[in-house]
């Protein structure tokens, strides 16, 4: 078995470029486990990045001053606290009132966490309240954790105050999601085999459980126009979710083990699923058609083979915000970098004992999290977009496929329009 296709050259393909890390410290000596960095986050603005460092502790540093720390060491990996310690030697520089870092204690083990910012003019769903706890303006930050107790615990990020905790799942929190419009509607994933709708604008009010997993939901994520949800688990299970009516919009078929991670394209035309088949699907999530296969084991294994231990377990995927590239994190120590139009990664880099990974806000960096709480950044691959590719995803981002394919306009553009050609 072989991790790229017999037509590939692996020594052709290109290295990613270091760009630096974030060790955790030594274990305490009462710890045998709970260290594994589960997730990591960058904030919608690009200010903060956190990692869950194992161990209860969430990491909250001012993105601009790591990136800052990586580029003086040049090629040398440092720690966190050596980041951390640059960020407070140029805190007098930043804002008012929005320290550099924040190191909190959970509580618990921490399994999942998530940004979100707020707009004011975007209310709370519940229209008949009259007072709320909270108000948040306009420069708001927080930081939700999804516990392995089951709480979801909300942060003010610029002061590391606990603001709202959320309790009603019964177990573990696996992953949580914020709608990317400002509204501060959360949804939460968890192995008791729901998802729960939080509204943080009604002080954190319950607003909907959805129900329709048989087994563990390990990830869930919003479209970016907030109308759909995407929800992945064991059994092989993919949902989407119509977030306007709490419905069920259909079932993907077509993962042979359970699905692990899931995210939207910028423009809401592509669903990226990641699955233990050793497997990433792109689907179209307006009809629910399969358009692309990015596989990690060669040849490609039977459904039998690929629903067991297989040792390409694909544990994480992520879309970049240029909308050309996805990433990909699995079993075989291997981070990978794919385009949207190649079945076969244009980027590659090393990575023993991979968990999670996320693209920064510009683009420009991939953060990935490991089994002993470490993080890891690599350069992603740049490529000047197409003007055909913008065209495409600005008419893709307000139009769904059956609009699109509704147009007055030649096949070869729908197919493009419709990422098949």
């Amino acid at each position: 078995m072989a991790s790229f296709p017999p037509r590939v050259n692996e020594k052709e393909i290109v290295r990613s470029r270091t760009i630096g890390e974030l060790l955790a410290p030594a274990a305490p000596f009462d710890k045998k486990c709970g260290g594994e960095n589960w997730t990591v986050a960058f904030a919608p603005d690009g200010s903060y990045f956190a990692w869950s460092q194992g161990y209860r502790i969430v990491k909250l540093v001012p993105w601009s001053q790591c990136r800052k720390n990586f580029l003086l060491h040049g090629s040398k990996n440092v720690t966190n606290s050596s980041c951390l310690k640059l960020a407070r030697q140029n805190s007098n520089g930043g804002q008012k009132n929005k320290p550099p870092e924040h190191v909190i204690d959970c509580g618990d083990i921490v399994w999942s966490l998530a940004f979100g910012s707020s707009v004011p003019e975007k209310q709370s769903r519940c229209v008949n309240i009259e007072w709320h706890r909270f108000r948040f303006g306009q420069d708001q930050l927080l930081l939700a954790t999804g516990l392995n107790n089951g709480r979801i615990k909300i942060w003010d990020v610029y002061t590391g105050k606990l603001l709202l905790n959320l309790v009603d799942h019964i177990e573990m929190v696996r992953d949580l999601t914020f709608a990317p419009d400002g509204s501060l509607l959360l949804v939460s994933a968890s192995r008791d085999k729901t998802l729960r709708v939080w509204d943080l604008k009604d002080d954190g009010n319950m607003v909907k459980v959805l129900r329709a997993h048989q087994n563990w939901v390990y990830s869930c994520a919003f479209s970016p126009d907030c109308s759909m949800l995407c929800s992945v688990g064991a059994s092989k299970a993919v949902f989407l979710w119509n977030m306007d009516k709490y419905t069920m919009i259909r079932k993907l078929e077509g993962h042979h083990h359970d699905v692990v991670a899931c995210d939207f394209s910028p423009d809401g035309a592509l669903l990226a699923t990641a699955s233990y088949d050793t497997r990433v699907y792109a689907w179209d999530p307006h009809n629910g058609d399969l358009l692309m296969e990015f596989g990690h084991l060669f040849p490609s294994p039977t459904p039998i083979f690929a629903g067991g231990a297989n040792d390409r377990w694909v544990r994480a995927v992520s879309f970049s915000h240029d909308g050309l590239h996805v990433a990909s994190l699995a079993d075989d120590k291997m981070v990978r970098f794919w385009r949207i139009d190649e079945d076969c990664p244009v980027q590659v880099a090393p990575l023993s004992n991979g968990l999670c990974c996320a693209f920064s806000t510009d683009g420009s960096v991939l953060a990935a999290g490991t089994h002993d709480g470490s993080v890891y950044f690599w350069a992603t691959p740049r490529r000047v977009p197409s003007l055909q590719h913008i065209c495409r995803m600005s008419i893709r981002r307000v139009m769904s496929t059956q609009e699109v394919q509704k147009l007055p306009v030649p096949s070869k553009i729908l197919a493009f329009l419709s990422y098949r050609g």
